[in-house]
């Protein structure tokens, strides 16, 4: 349970990424995707949209149904390579539990003159689709995902020409189904049925996960309460290529853990759709056991509080809670110099080269190369600071209230002092101090 409040501080002495190391992060990366929207050129056959949106539901049915002859007859005969991918993808979707698996035909796009060529003479459309589907147990809601499909017009009727995205101007997104056969496995969770996908060479790895999982879950809610699903998705890439296409490119990095991602997110009605777990191929070797817990109850926490935040929210409470969570221990105890020392090595070092800090970090250290890694620590040591001086209690309730609203200087401030009854000065004064008490200590 959390702990009570103690005395103040002042007394003396949304596709967030969890990195490889000793340190704990996690982005939420929620997808938003563009797209640009024209009359189609040179378009002579008049065009149903009902004809269509019913060759993508006879599309979505061959592949949930695994059904080969199905999909011959929905995709164009000159398109073997996307055949032979369509046969890989239904299955690999084959043993995945879902709800619903299926596509929305959305607004017409310029049809690429590499495509138009290709078809000669025949009429060829592009649209935006919408792939919508929901893991069965674990989705709530439908989650979608944006697609790019091309239709070519033959003497039978239309048909599926490719489902390439238009550089520049379109995307299609990749699911874990598209990179070869998977191995999902249920996992009871407090909230009830969570899954893990996996490819056959990542199955040891997947196997941690899943034994760590229901912990995990009981960790994350013992700090933040049981008012989230309890449950989650989590997927173990075997490529860069695939975790690229989960996360997207500005969170696919090798030294990146792993990735907590959402398609979309009402704060106003506490709400978040598609919440995902997706883990590096690197991570299985890197990680140890402990680092595992870590990343996993890190990367929970923002799925557990996600529908709470908005974008801009102050990263140093954001990512500092989340990380106290994949550090917190059972049960909860003050952190130790040595604790220091081994989650924030960097941290350490730069207060011998620095000096204590004399604020929180800034939003613009989680950024820069050459200060993310301290700026992580920092913010994990300033929220270990407040529970070990204001109680969990109020390291949540911050948490709360700060992840809110966007960054305001003003607002932060007042927040604190409302909180934890000194001001944002006072309170990274003394975190100064614990912090050179920590390492004093022997």
């Amino acid at each position: 349970m959390p702990a009570t409040p103690q005395s103040p501080l002042a007394r003396g002495p949304r596709r967030r990424i969890a990195a490889i190391g000793p340190v704990t992060v996690v982005v939420v990366v929620v997808v938003a995707v563009m797209l640009a929207v024209t009359p189609e050129r040179g378009d002579t056959t008049r065009v149903d949209r009902r004809e269509l949106q019913s060759l993508l539901d006879r599309w979505s049915t061959a592949v949930r149904a695994a059904d080969v002859e199905a999909l011959t007859s929905v995709v164009d005969a000159t398109a073997a390579d996307l055949l032979d991918s369509e046969r890989r993808r239904a299955d690999a979707l084959a043993s995945v539990p879902t709800d619903e698996f299926g596509y929305v035909l959305g607004p017409a796009l310029t049809v690429p003159a590499d495509i138009s060529d290709r078809y000669g003479t025949a009429t060829v459309r592009t649209h935006a689709v919408e792939l919508r589907y929901a893991l069965a147990g674990v989705d709530a809601d439908t989650t979608t995902e944006p697609v790019t499909v091309s239709f070519v017009h033959r003497p039978g009727g239309w048909r599926i020409a490719a489902d390439d995205p238009i550089p520049g101007r379109s995307v299609t997104w990749r699911g874990p189904w598209d990179h070869g056969p998977l191995a999902v496995n249920d996992v009871a969770t407090a909230g009830g049925r969570s899954l893990v996908l996996a490819h056959p060479d990542r199955a040891e790895f997947a196997a941690s996960v899943r034994a760590e999982l229901p912990d995990a879950v009981d960790a994350v809610s013992d700090l933040w309460g049981t008012a989230w699903p309890q449950r989650t998705a989590i997927v173990v890439t075997s490529t860069r290529a695939e975790f690229t296409d989960l996360v997207g490119t500005r969170h696919d990095g090798d030294d990146i853990a792993a990735v907590a991602i959402s398609d979309a997110v009402d704060p106003g009605a506490a709400h978040a759709t598609g919440q995902r777990i997706v883990f590096n191929p690197l991570a299985g070797d890197r990680l140890t056991a402990a680092g595992l817990r870590g990343v996993l109850r890190h990367e929970l926490t923002h799925i557990a509080t996600r529908a709470h935040t908005v974008d801009g929210a102050p990263m140093w409470i954001l990512e500092g809670y989340a990380d106290y969570v994949g550090h917190r221990t059972d049960p909860p105890a003050a952190p130790t110099g040595s604790d220091l020392r081994r989650n924030a090595p960097g941290l350490v070092a730069d207060l011998a080269r620095t000096g204590t800090p004399t604020a929180p970090p800034a939003d613009a250290e989680f950024g820069d190369p050459q200060r993310s890694r301290v700026a992580y620590e920092a913010a994990w040591s300033l929220a270990a600071f407040v529970a070990d001086r204001a109680g969990e209690s109020a390291l949540t309730e911050l948490y709360r209230q700060l992840a809110a609203a966007p960054a305001d200087t003003v607002r932060t401030d007042h927040v604190v002092e409302d909180i934890l009854g000194v001001t944002t000065g006072e309170l990274a004064d003394s975190w100064g101090s614990w912090l050179r008490d920590l390492l004093a200590a022997p």
